[in-house]
């Protein structure tokens, strides 16, 4: 018997994940959590085998609570489950420990054998995100930027002008300008709202909060 928890802050999602298991002879669901902070209280507690484990959820979400779960020394494997496939989500779940990464998209029986799957210690991919890190690991990796241009990205990222960022940073406009057309030249892109989408696809960015 698989022992599962469910990490969902849509209750409507919950529901069908907990329906589709229960009709499951070899799952049980032993919790439901809302949100990565209850769903590292609930794993620690319930010791589950899997975790089934939504990213985008209100306070703690869930590269986050995976995270925590590996500090916290849990043996669960976390099996992420979510409707977002790039870069800025699939590279730091799968660094923080995540066994698993598929899309709500994916048929049920594909879930079901995700969930066995990561039972059994064996790493799951949905196709697009397979091909996301195929491609991934044969693309050249991008310069680096540094850590000045990263707080200037960071800061244009959040909306601020170049003044602003200026009197952040206590540099010039000028400098902002310079190391904004230096983010361009390493990203490959011609503005700031081009660079800012890029660097969260590449995961230099942190994903923007949930809605």
């Amino acid at each position: 018997m698989i022992r599962l928890l469910v990490a969902d802050d849509h209750p409507v999602v919950r529901d069908g994940l907990v329906g589709m298991f229960a009709a499951d002879p070899d799952v049980e669901v032993v919790g439901e959590a809302a949100d990565g902070a209850e769903a590292v209280r609930l794993a620690m507690t319930l010791r589950p085998d899997v975790v089934l484990m939504d990213l985008r959820m209100p306070g703690t979400d869930g590269v986050t609570a995976i995270t925590d779960l590996a500090a916290a020394g849990s043996t669960a494997r976390v099996l992420v489950l979510t409707t977002y496939d790039t870069d800025s989500y699939v590279l730091p779940a799968i660094a923080a420990g995540a066994t698993g990464y598929l899309l709500k998209d994916a048929p049920r029986d594909d879930l079901l054998r995700a969930v066995r799957a990561a039972a059994n210690h064996e790493s799951v991919l949905s196709p697009a995100v397979a091909a996301r890190l195929m491609n991934r690991v044969r693309t050249p990796a991008p310069a680096l930027l540094t850590p000045r241009e990263h707080e200037v990205l960071t800061w244009v990222a959040a909306g601020a002008t170049n003044r602003e960022v200026a009197a952040r940073l206590l540099i010039s406009e000028a400098t902002v300008k310079t190391h904004l057309l230096n983010i361009y030249a390493k990203l490959g892109t011609n503005d700031r709202t081009s660079a800012v989408a890029t660097a969260l696809t590449r995961g230099l960015l942190p994903p923007p909060p949930p809605d």
